[in-house]
């Protein structure tokens, strides 16, 4: 090799917003099911949030129809597409969004990232929340205010806490709360009432609410409020089709700007500009037969909310029988659990924190779940978050009647591993 060829690397220089920051966990937890799996054992996916069920197949066939599609689309997305979700705002919520005010990227969690690096701000988070949102924040070069929820409000935010946390903390910026319903770690959700006191609250703050809806759909009851119908100047509403319609690794996602807000819309789809540029375009135009309505998508959503309702039933049940306290998931499919009457037990096993509960079921039982300290509780709390999705999607929409007609049949044709993952646990803190 030549004497004037170097081989020393260059010196890197990282911004201090990046010191110590880990890959997210839900992510990291499926990698390390993943390697699990590849060296031949058994895990029970209670880890990554991922649905369960098929890309529905007109939404599929559309991807086909639309595979030559090679353009750029434009930078807020395919006209015919906004139009499509205007009108799904307006038929499913009674939400009312100019198709010039929706923005289209490649998933919501690009969106909500690019809407904090706009804003010199502050953002305001309920513990516990999705893993993403706080480190966002950081990378934004932005602070993060946590107020803490509890058990016995089904993790929901109660409007005085949000006001006390925020009294004389702003310092100036544009407080942002960010609202996830329902919600991703606990499964539950807000009532109308709660929702317009929320409103109420942040109205007088003068903060904007940035609503992450992506689980709207999968309410189980069909009955999502959007916190938009009681705050419509200053909410953004942020969904996609990665947890109603199957498609996360489509990378899909929406914001919905109010035209008071138009002018960070404008700002956001700048940022756009300079950064992922659009949307996929077969992924945009295949999209658009989603959000139309057809009966095929009704009975999905419908067939889907059924199973996932079940599912959550067999689970919660499980766990109170156990002795582990957890509040009912209404939506998404998610549980957070609360495994402290076990905190003497546990300690005997030299288990005092979430960290390492979930550690040790991963590695005794092959039971892949987060601990609580993920979601920004405090690290010596004995909470999991429970994703119950490890079931076919495909074969539990074909034996969907079953759930009433056959209960116990459901449970072996449904969701045969829940029940035997369910199993694997209670048999874990019997043997403590």
């Amino acid at each position: 090799m030549p004497d004037s060829v170097t081989t020393s690397a260059p010196t890197l220089m990282l911004h201090p917003r990046q010191s110590g920051l880990v890959a997210s966990a839900t992510l990291a937890i499926n990698e390390r099911r993943q390697a699990l799996l590849a060296e031949g054992k058994t895990v029970f996916n209670f880890g990554l949030g991922q649905s369960p069920f098929p890309v529905p197949d007109r939404v599929v066939q559309s991807l086909r129809d639309n595979a030559h599609q090679k353009d750029y689309l434009p930078v807020r997305g395919l006209l015919s597409l906004r139009q499509a979700v205007s009108a799904w705002f307006a038929r499913r919520f009674d939400l009312h969004f100019a198709a010039d005010n929706i923005l289209v990227a490649p998933g919501s969690k690009e969106l909500l990232f690019l809407i904090q690096m706009a804003l010199d701000s502050v953002l305001i988070l309920p513990s516990p929340s999705w893993v993403s949102y706080q480190p966002q924040s950081r990378l934004a070069g932005n602070r993060a205010i946590w107020v803490d929820t509890h058990e016995e409000d089904d993790w929901c935010l109660r409007p005085a806490a949000l006001l006390e946390a925020c009294s004389g903390k702003l310092d100036g910026k544009t407080g942002i709360l960010l609202l996830n319903y329902p919600n991703n770690p606990a499964g539950t959700t807000y009532r109308a009432a709660q929702l317009r006191a929320l409103a109420d609250a942040a109205q007088e703050l003068g903060i904007l609410v940035l609503s992450d809806e992506i689980y709207a759909e999968v309410d189980h009851r069909g009955e999502h409020v959007s916190i938009a119908r009681f705050y419509p100047q200053g909410t953004v509403v942020t969904t996609g089709l990665s947890k109603w319609c199957g498609a996360g690794g489509w990378r899909l996602g929406i914001a919905a700007f109010p035209d008071s807000l138009q002018t960070l819309g404008n700002t956001v789809a700048a940022m756009a500009s300079e950064t992922y540029t659009s949307a996929s375009a077969p992924i945009q135009h295949a999209a658009v037969s989603a959000f139309i309505e057809s009966e095929e998508i009704e009975q999905y959503v419908a067939d889907s909310r059924r199973i996932l309702a079940f599912v959550q039933g067999i689970v919660r049940s499980r766990l109170l029988s156990c002795g582990i306290s957890v509040p009912e998931g209404t939506g998404g499919f998610y549980l957070f659990c609360n495994f402290e009457n076990y905190r003497e037990k546990l300690g005997h096993k030299g288990i005092s924190d979430s960290a390492a509960l979930a550690e040790a079921l991963l590695m005794e039982k092959g039971f892949a779940c987060l601990p609580g300290t993920a979601f920004g509780r405090a690290a010596q709390e004995l909470s999991l978050r429970l994703s119950y999705v490890d079931f076919d999607g495909d074969t539990a929409l074909q034996q969907v009647s079953l759930i009433e007609s056959d209960p116990e049949g459901a449970v072996h044709q449904i969701c045969p591993r829940i029940d035997q993952a369910m199993g694997a646990l209670t048999a874990w803190l019997e043997a403590l």
